[in-house]
């Protein structure tokens, strides 16, 4: 007799294929999951200097992937 195991759908969505970058899936990865953070939220985080959290921002804001919205970086709807 063969059972079957049901898994869960997923929380978080599938990263984005046009991130290249590691450092960037890890910033979009933590927005997905924490459902917004400040730029000092993710620096203390993900033990990344804020020039490269702007930098990393700047890239997924321009292609579309992450607003800015009271003064935190979400993930864009």
């Amino acid at each position: 007799m063969s059972s079957q195991e049901h898994r869960p759908a997923p929380l978080i969505d599938p990263i984005p294929s046009d991130l290249d970058s590691t450092q960037a899936k890890l910033v979009y990865l933590y927005l997905e999951a924490t459902d917004g953070a400040t730029i000092d939220d993710l620096g203390a985080t993900l033990s990344m200097s804020k020039l490269s959290i702007l930098s990393i921002l700047n890239t997924l804001s321009s292609a579309g992937h992450v607003d800015r919205a009271n003064g935190e970086y979400v993930i864009s709807a």
